[in-house]
């Protein structure tokens, strides 16, 4: 006799799912609009989300969803953003390499790395970019535009700039021992090679 399928079967069946290459990405959400649209019957409503996903290991993303419901907005908006993901490279896998400025339309951001112990001083959208992409130690500072659209494209645009002492050596045709020397922070030339 065939046993009639039960709530906590459904389950079950989606727990592999879980398990995929996604399991380990963090999702936040960073803003929801709700925009109100006036029709023959009154208002109709539908919403906008902006969601940040990344591994916590230099990999982030952004995404922006529309939608009728909030939860399809934001399912949405975390499939753009997986799609779009870009990789950063981190110092000792806790900040960044060097300070970087972004702008885009009247947002601009500022962020430097910072010693360790410091945390992630920086506000909203940028801290939630930040923290998705696993960065332990840094300050950052915005001015101009407040609004979150253009403060985390400004992030992404100083994320992009960044570029570890190996990519520099690359590019130069050099060892990174030789380019590096000592640092002024006291991390020695082998501390980098581990970034």
């Amino acid at each position: 006799m065939a046993r009639e399928p039960q709530r906590g079967d459904r389950r079950d069946r989606r727990a592999p799912e879980a398990e995929g290459p996604d399991s380990d990405i963090v999702e936040k959400l960073v803003h929801i609009n709700r925009v109100a649209a006036t029709v023959k019957g009154g208002r109709r409503f539908s919403f906008a989300a902006l969601m940040v996903v990344g591994d916590g290991k230099g990999r982030v993303g952004f995404g922006h969803g529309k939608a009728r419901e909030v939860p399809e907005a934001i399912r949405k908006a975390t499939e753009e953003a997986k799609k779009t993901m870009i990789r950063v490279p981190l110092r000792e896998s806790r900040t960044l390499h060097h300070d970087g400025e972004g702008r885009w339309g009247a947002g601009k951001i500022m962020m430097r790395s910072a010693p360790p112990g410091t945390g992630v001083i920086a506000g909203g959208p940028m801290r939630a970019v930040l923290e998705t992409l696993g960065v332990q130690d840094v300050v950052a500072k915005s001015s101009g535009s407040s609004n979150p659209y253009n403060m985390v494209r400004a992030t992404f645009e100083a994320l992009k700039t960044q570029s570890s002492p190996r990519q520099i050596a690359n590019k130069r045709g050099k060892k990174v021992a030789d380019m590096l020397g000592r640092r002024n922070d006291g991390a020695s030339a082998p501390d980098a090679l581990e970034s």
